[in-house]
């Protein structure tokens, strides 16, 4: 952690010795020779080398690391131990290549922000974790390297003192069905002595809550007996992992009853001595800040910082905050200012020449065989730890919604629509609008007559959605959202809104595009007054 720190103190320097070491370690990969990194010896030199590029264009790369052919990034000698999986922009997602470089880096950045948040909350130190995982394992490449998610990585190889403190074991990812799945976390967890719960996605801390309450004379008993119910899906090897952990508690059982006794629910804020939670808390996140604390109490939130299948971008430093130190020693950034975003020429900057209050995208070139990648997520700067910028995210791109971490985009609503259509009914005219709630979901607004009556619409809609994003679909599944439902409208309407907003853009009304998505909760309240309803239900 001190390195770290200190290394912010002079984030240059860090940042022009990191990028040489990057491209020294793709020097012999294809990707290196085609861009003749052996050549390269400045940051100047680099920006004429490589262009700008999304997934797509390390697809083809990736494709053929995935088959085995690991030289396409990475030196023929270095080892991938998984694809972590995520969304792309298309309804194909987007495999980023793990190998013991990116892991490493990984876990260095989870433990200076551990560390930080522990020495800020002595009282937690020792005592029990919640943490949510998914498996590392969803399928594999035709290599048959792992594709999964890369925190059921870190947990299976996490140090194992600190695994001690984790009240879950790592075969509780493996759990298919959700409610089994927070079931099965709650129960180890309730009789323990927690301290903090960490999770990505602060839906899910709310599911956990809402299970062991909505089960909570099952899970008393359970806890009484040293059982796990059968009236959940759980596969049976898993059972018998548990089965070593499940010892009987009735001194925990009584407490717990005293508690429904008195308060009618039981909800973690009565069990548990908690210190904070730690949960993604900018951009649409932070509207579940509202909710925690009727299941949690008033306690604090530590934002985990911005970190994606492609690595951590930022380390928070301070509770409620979703702002962090840009991980300086973890990748290279670059920034395009967020009002050239898009255009064909932007400016790019480097840390130290982002000011405070700009907003900016994010490139990225890391261990991963990523250069000079475009994720696609804006930022805005809120100030600087040495010579660091301190970062907060704000949204994916203007064509991206994400409530609960689903990173719908609009090219991925207009393919599932165009499924519900059929290929030969062409194209109607709508708009996909989220709409915030504890559990948040997606309205669907359409005027055309022959759509509204389409048997199962609205179900229709929201499989065509899983098919088109295995986010939305993970979420979904997942019960961090709720299903679509569909909105009439007047005919005209659409049109007009449309009118409208092209005069409100005078000086770019020439590029105005129909928006199918609407990027976050809210932008439809002149939809909703033009007094239309839900249709087909939630």
């Amino acid at each position: 952690m001190a390195r770290f720190f200190a290394a912010t103190e002079r984030a240059t320097v860090e940042q022009d010795n990191l990028l040489r070491r990057l491209l020294r370690q793709g020097v012999e990969s294809d990707f290196g020779r085609e861009h003749r990194f052996d050549r390269i010896r400045s940051y100047r030199e680099y920006r004429i080398a490589v262009p700008i590029g999304g997934y797509e264009r390390f697809a083809p790369y990736i494709e053929r690391v995935k088959a085995g052919e690991t030289s396409a990034l990475f030196s023929p000698r270095e080892r991938v131990l998984m694809f972590a999986l995520t969304s792309g922009t298309t309804a194909s997602a987007k495999y980023i290549p793990i190998t013991r470089r990116v892991l490493a880096e990984c876990r260095r950045g989870w433990n200076v922000w551990g560390l930080r948040a522990l020495l800020d909350h002595k009282d937690c130190i020792l005592r029990h974790i919640v943490q949510v995982t998914s498996p590392m394992r969803d399928h594999e490449a035709p290599s048959g390297v792992p594709c999964g998610a890369i925190t059921g990585l870190l947990a299976a190889t996490q140090k194992r003192l600190v695994r001690r403190y984790y009240t879950s074991p790592a075969a509780v990812a493996d759990i298919k069905d959700p409610t089994a799945k927070y079931y099965t976390i709650m129960r180890l967890a309730v009789p323990r002595d927690v301290a903090w719960l960490v999770t990505a996605n602060p839906a899910t801390l709310i599911l956990l809550a809402r299970t062991a309450d909505e089960h909570r004379e099952r899970l008393i008993r359970d806890i009484h007996d040293g059982s796990l119910s059968f009236d959940f899906s759980i596969p049976e090897a898993i059972r018998n992992a548990l089965r070593p952990r499940l010892r009987p508690d009735p001194a925990c059982a009584a407490r717990l009853e005293a508690i429904c006794h008195r308060h009618g629910r039981l909800f973690p804020r009565h069990y548990w001595r908690l210190g904070f939670l730690a949960h993604w808390t900018g951009g649409t996140m932070g509207l579940y800040r509202s909710l925690l604390p009727r299941y949690y109490g008033d306690i604090p939130s530590r934002d985990i910082g911005l970190i994606a299948s492609e690595g951590r971008m930022s380390v928070p430093v301070a509770d409620g905050s979703a702002s962090g130190v840009l991980a300086v020693t973890s990748q290279f950034f670059e920034f395009i200012p967020a009002e050239e975003y898009g255009t064909a020429q932007p400016s790019v900057l480097r840390s130290y020449e982002v000011r405070i209050g700009g907003e900016y995208f994010l490139l990225l070139t890391n261990a991963s065989g990523l250069y000079r990648y475009d994720i696609g997520d804006c930022v805005r700067v809120t100030g600087f730890h040495g010579q660091a910028p301190l970062v907060e995210f704000l949204s994916r791109d203007a064509h991206t919604a994400s409530m609960t971490g689903e990173k719908l985009t609009e090219h991925q609503v207009v393919l599932a629509m165009q499924q519900v259509c059929g290929l030969e009914g062409g194209m109607v005219e709508f708009v996909l609008a989220p709409q915030w709630g504890e559990t948040p979901w997606y309205r669907l607004y359409l005027e055309s007559p022959e759509m509204e009556r389409l048997p199962g619409l609205a179900e229709r809609m929201d499989s065509a959605l899983s098919r088109v994003s295995v986010e939305y679909a993970a979420k979904r599944e997942s019960l961090r959202l709720g299903p679509v439902e569909v909105a009439p409208l007047p005919p005209g309407t659409l049109a007009a809104r449309d009118q409208a907003l092209r005069a409100g853009r005078s000086r770019t009304s020439e590029q105005f595009k129909h928006q199918y998505l609407l990027p976050r909760p809210g932008l439809d309240t002149d939809l909703r007054r033009d007094g239309c309803g839900p249709r087909g239900g939630r």
